[in-house]
């Protein structure tokens, strides 16, 4: 069973840092694609960043040059290095593995880790 676990989430001053972690567990997902998402209340889920089996990386324009996504897959985990926290970042943040089917299908998601910057 695939099971993925988020942390590093808090409270932080706009401007700080806070990196996110999710590790993943029941398979081997070194040939999957991975990413974040996150959602507030009241709008819609939207990715954050994305990397392929091969290191290629997504980034949605808000968040390029701040945000940082990597991977280890000898560890199995994902991660989301994010500087310069703005107050709209605040949101729950979850990882997501991508089918090895269809590489923009997720299959299975974390429980989430919530980020609040504060003004």
């Amino acid at each position: 069973q695939v099971q993925l676990v988020e942390s590093g989430g808090g409270l932080v001053q706009t401007g700080g840092s806070l990196r996110l972690s999710c590790a993943a567990s029941g398979s081997n997902f070194s040939l999957n694609a991975m990413g974040w998402y996150r959602r507030t209340p009241g709008k819609e889920r939207e990715l954050v960043a994305a990397i392929a089996s091969g290191g290629s990386t997504y980034y949605r324009d808000s968040v390029k040059g701040r945000f940082t996504i990597s991977r280890d897959n000898a560890k199995n985990t994902l991660y989301l290095q994010m500087h310069s926290l703005k107050p709209e970042d605040t949101a729950m943040y979850a990882c997501t593995v991508y089918s090895d089917v269809d590489p923009k299908l997720p299959v299975a998601w974390g429980q989430g880790t919530q980020v609040t910057v504060s003004s």
